[in-house]
């Protein structure tokens, strides 16, 4: 599954790059190759942090499936314990 960014994230994503190139490095980095360096990362490093958020989300979907039989369970044959004693 490719991972695509919406034009806005993207174009976020270029100028953040080209910031922390001005404040850090010793060169600005331009729009071309700050595009290019996000299609890096997006193909070859978002992957592995995609697969770990999908872990993390059926970790978690997992603990809450366990938990429906606690919060969903009914128990049987409860009629006979609800109604008063009868005497004959």
């Amino acid at each position: 599954m490719a991972i695509e960014l919406e034009k806005d994230v993207r174009d976020r994503a270029i100028s953040s790059l080209q910031r922390y190139f001005t404040e850090n490095m010793d060169e600005p980095i331009g729009n071309i190759q700050a595009g290019a360096l996000l299609h890096f990362f997006v193909e070859e490093i978002a992957p592995a942090i995609y697969n770990l958020a999908i872990a993390d989300a059926q970790q978690s979907l997992h603990a809450r499936v366990t938990e429906l039989d606690i919060e969903c369970h009914q128990e049987p044959f409860g009629y006979w314990k609800k109604q008063p004693a009868r005497k004959r």
